[in-house]
């Protein structure tokens, strides 16, 4: 009975000193990524059922950088940035012009073991897509400006020290836009990306 209860203390001092460890820490976290963005390309074919013509989007890697605020030790905010992107749009295989997009995202995050070296986490929210210098078919063709959508995403943080940690991060955002040529709508584009990032963490 002693072992039990001297076990049970030290078990309750160990959580204890956890989550004051935790709850002492700044709230608000940083984090710069590595992103490969793989469209699903999954769009309605041009010329209407039956047509074998699609349109995709071409992938690329992009520089990311977060901002996470933590309300508790396991739930937090993270805002997701860059710059516009430049991406091809492809007929067929064909690129027949090209745009770009700047996507933010904001994710509601649950952590799993804030207190732990590997911190595994989920995350949902909303995504809004501004589409700017779109360039199809010289002119000809053009996409919607904006597009909102939702966004999941899941990943783990590997703790360096108290500041810093390494980072893996997946995300499937939701980017959707109708093309139109000579302003009649032709087809409906369903970006719909996976992203897959790597990156570096600090936290106050």
């Amino acid at each position: 009975m002693k072992k039990l209860v001297i076990a049970l203390s030290l078990a309750a001092i160990g959580f204890t000193a956890t989550q004051a460890m935790a709850q002492e820490q700044s709230p608000w976290q940083v984090r710069a990524r590595v992103v490969n963005i793989s469209p699903a390309n999954g769009s309605d074919p041009v010329g209407g059922v039956g047509a074998a013509d699609r349109i995709t989007v071409s992938s690329k890697e992009i520089p990311e950088v977060d901002i996470t605020y933590f309300f508790t030790p396991n739930w937090s905010a993270e805002l997701i940035l860059t710059y516009p992107q430049k991406h091809d749009v492809m007929l067929d295989g064909a690129i027949i012009g090209t745009f770009k997009h700047l996507p933010p995202t904001l994710t509601a995050q649950y952590h799993f073991a804030p207190g732990s070296q590997i911190s595994p986490y989920v995350g949902a929210g909303v995504n809004y897509t501004r589409i700017s210098d779109v360039n199809l078919l010289k002119g000809a063709g053009g996409l919607e400006s904006n597009s909102y959508g939702l966004a999941i995403q899941a990943g783990i943080d590997f703790k360096l020290d108290k500041n810093w940690s390494l980072n893996l991060d997946v995300k499937k955002v939701q980017i959707r836009s109708d093309v139109t040529i000579s302003g009649a709508k032709v087809s409906a584009v369903k970006v719909d990306p996976w992203l897959v990032g790597v990156g570096v963490g600090y936290r106050f």
